[in-house]
């Protein structure tokens, strides 16, 4: 399982990477193993939709569960990642590069600092 050190991470299992201000942000690599194969993903959020953290983004569907992926973080939509919607499988194929799912430009850099570094997190997860 891979929990690149750069990223931060949600207890609700989603990642952010920074840079200048945008907020990109995925499921972890250990989310899609837990869900198996994916096999749908519909956004909850649109480009330029102002959006609060804990909220929803979307809704992941796999072979085992159907989940619900979070905000992990507060400000405007930038871009949304409709790729993932079209072939939801790269999810389980690239959890940390195509299969981003949205951009965030940040209402509050502070609410980054609150997630789990990498270790943490896979401290979390798998002991």
């Amino acid at each position: 399982m891979n929990f690149p050190e750069e990223l931060k991470y949600s207890q609700t299992d989603e990642w952010v990477r920074v840079e200048n201000g945008i907020a990109t942000i995925g499921i972890s690599d250990y989310a899609q193993d837990a869900l198996g194969d994916i096999v749908y993903f519909e956004f909850s959020v649109e480009a330029g939709e102002q959006v609060k953290a804990g909220g929803q983004l979307g809704q992941v569907d796999s072979a085992k569960a159907s989940s619900e992926v979070n905000l992990p973080v507060s400000g405007v939509v930038t871009e949304v990642n409709e790729s993932v919607s079209d072939d939801a499988e790269i999810l389980n194929q690239d959890p940390y590069g195509k299969a981003w799912l949205v951009k965030i430009q940040l209402a509050d850099p502070a609410e980054v600092e609150k997630l789990l570094s990498a270790q943490a997190y896979q401290a979390y997860r798998v002991g």
